[in-house]
């Protein structure tokens, strides 16, 4: 199973009948696993794509207290958007039981943080548990809800990038034979609607349980086979967790008998709340203590008695980045105060560069974002999360803060620009449909409530692409493929007081770029305001939107190519490739992934990218 198969399982196992979520790599594949296997084993279970993790996070939270076992899955960005309601559900506690996944992305490889949900864990006083692999994913996956449902709290469970696309043979648990738990809602407005007053008890009690926890010896330490009875512990220890608990275990195995013995290894699941007696215990028995996780020192930070303790915080261990082997490996060595290898050598191996990302041939964003350079060359754009982000590689993004931020920016941008002097650049929001639903709209309503004026480039692909095409609102599809009402974003944006929408094929570039002038000026005369542009093209990952390609086939003519690069430095088409063999550098189109869209046909300035036909 793939690791996000595998906490679906878990969830499945442990009695999880309602499971909430918003996509994110790499989270997205535990919904819709979820979904899949409760229809193929017969269970009565419900799983909904939320707009987004806020709310995700209330719908479960709402279904715990009452007395449901349910769950919610994002990314550990996404942990933000929910973290209002995620530190109060810890005070108020549920009758049922809710797991709260959050899958980190040390790295970072697709998120603009690179946070550890083990520390937002310890910030709302909340239990996590840090599976090492897609067997313990199935298993804590389980034991977090029983533990949650123990407790009456709300628990935590952080697994990161590296478990969650692994695979490995799992074991499957039974899942009970027991009917679905019928809602029973108690009546207790001096919890579920706590005033402050209430909340201070509610803190205290909280408290206590985390004490408790603590003490627990379910959760103490766990030694690796080898790691010696009382007395005869290693000169050194070794505290991990989750998959950096995996990384050294393989390690150290691989490492010379001479060396690895020095080292007793120990297993952390619960990495919040740690006991207190847990420092003080593994220092009695071991000379100094290396601590290894990802990517925060959550387990540094608890054990105290910093002088005998390495790991991040004294910079053993970068302060940033994933972990590999080689690092770890690395700090090993430096550890013990001994070369690396033979040579005495320390240095890390060199990364080869990788090939920067870009939107996929035939991309409909490729071709808005071209209209826009066209439209308003000294523009603001203001750009925001999601495929679209690869705009900067097309210079027509300059900013990405988190998602929705394009129009709160957007709106910043106008309304300082229009204080402090009297013409004001073309500014653009450039959003994508999936992120309006789940952070544009309040920024809209903020901006047209403070009457700025901007373009509102509204990407419209139908679909959540960047994390595998899950539906959006204005599809009218559920995460289990049935039908629901369609929100069309036309009529979203004329809830907000939008009366300039116009809708455009970003196929049909003149039209395009016609239409973003247009908006332009909209924003400038006496009556305008926020001139909103929907360029509407499905993502060609979507299949029927493939079929409506034209299939051209397009080609360079060497005889008008001149090796200038301008295609590729203003359109990046990866299609589009410098033939590095030709003394004078001219493109070619490579057929393998060409897509025969067109789009390209009339951007080379020498008009050497033509169909075969012509």
């Amino acid at each position: 199973m793939l690791g996000n198969e595998a906490l679906a399982r878990g969830l499945l196992a442990g009695g999880c009948d309602s499971l909430y979520a918003y996509p994110g790599t790499p989270s997205s594949e535990i919904l819709p696993s979820f979904l899949s296997q409760g229809e193929n084993l017969g269970l009565s279970v419900y799983g909904h794509w939320s707009v987004n993790e806020k709310i995700a996070l209330e719908s479960a939270f709402t279904a715990a207290i009452s007395g449901l076992y349910s769950a919610v899955a994002m990314k550990q960005v996404g942990l933000n958007v929910a973290a209002d309601a995620f530190l109060s559900s810890a005070y108020l506690g549920v009758t049922g039981a809710m797991v709260v996944i959050s899958a980190d992305d040390p790295g970072p490889n697709s998120s603009q943080t690179e946070q550890d949900s083990r520390m937002f864990a310890m910030l709302a006083k909340v239990p996590v548990f840090d599976p090492a692999t897609p067997q313990e994913a199935e298993l804590f996956a389980g034991r977090a809800l029983e533990l949650s449902a123990e407790l009456g709290l709300p628990v935590l469970l952080r697994p990161t990038a590296t478990l969650c696309h692994a695979r490995q043979n799992i074991t499957l648990r039974k899942i009970p034979d027991t009917k679905s738990r019928p809602p029973q809602f108690n009546r207790q407005p001096e919890r579920w609607a706590a005033t402050p007053k209430h909340r201070l008890r509610l803190h205290q009690e909280l408290n206590q349980k985390l004490l408790t926890l603590a003490e627990d010896i379910r959760f103490n330490f766990t030694a690796a086979p080898g790691g010696g009875a009382a007395g005869s512990w290693a000169p050194y220890g070794i505290v991990a967790s989750g998959c950096a608990w995996a990384l050294i275990a393989d390690l150290l195995e691989e490492l010379p008998e001479s060396f690895s013995r020095q080292f007793t290894l120990y297993k952390v699941d619960l990495p919040y709340p740690l006991s207190r007696l847990a420092g003080k215990t593994l220092l009695e028995r071991h000379e100094r203590l290396l601590v290894i996780e990802e990517s925060m020192p959550v387990i540094e930070f608890q054990l105290g008695h910093r002088e005998r303790i390495s790991g991040r915080l004294n910079g053993l261990i970068a302060d940033a980045g994933a972990l590999t082997p080689e690092l770890v490996r690395t700090a090993l060595h430096r550890f013990c105060g001994r070369p690396k290898n033979a040579e005495g050598k320390t240095e890390l191996a060199e990364v080869a560069p990788g090939k920067r990302p870009s939107l996929c041939p035939g991309c409909p964003h490729r071709s808005s974002f071209y209209a826009l350079k066209k439209a308003l060359p000294q523009g603001i754009y203001a750009g925001d999360i999601g495929c679209y982000t690869l705009g900067i590689n097309l210079k027509a993004l300059d900013t990405c803060l988190c998602m929705g931020a394009s129009i709160s920016q957007a709106g910043a941008f106008f309304r300082n620009f229009a204080r402090h002097q009297q013409e004001t650049p073309p500014i653009t929001a450039i959003i994508g449909d999936s992120t309006f639903f789940h952070s544009g709209i309040p920024a809209l309503v903020n901006a047209r409530w403070e009457d700025n004026r901007f373009v509102l480039l509204l990407l419209d692909n139908s679909t959540t692409a960047m994390t595998g095409n899950q539906p959006t609102p204005a599809a009218g599809l559920r995460a289990d493929g049935s039908r629901g009402p369609a929100l069309p974003l036309e009529s979203l944006l004329t809830g907000c007081g939008l009366t300039h929408i116009s809708v455009v094929d970003p196929y049909d570039r003149e039209t395009m770029i016609a239409e973003l002038k247009r908006a332009e000026q909209y924003t400038r005369s006496p009556e305008g305001g926020i001139a909103a542009v929907i360029a509407r093209r499905g993502c060609l990952m979507i299949k029927d939107e493939r079929r409506r390609l034209p299939g051209l086939k397009v080609i360079i003519d060497d005889r008008l190519c001149n090796g200038c690069g301008y295609c590729i430095n203003a359109f990046e088409c990866p299609a589009l490739v410098r033939n590095e063999q030709d003394l004078e550098k001219r493109v070619t189109i490579d057929q393998v992934i060409c897509v025969g869209c067109g789009q390209c046909l009339s951007v080379c300035p020498q008009e050497a990218i033509k169909t075969a036909a012509s």
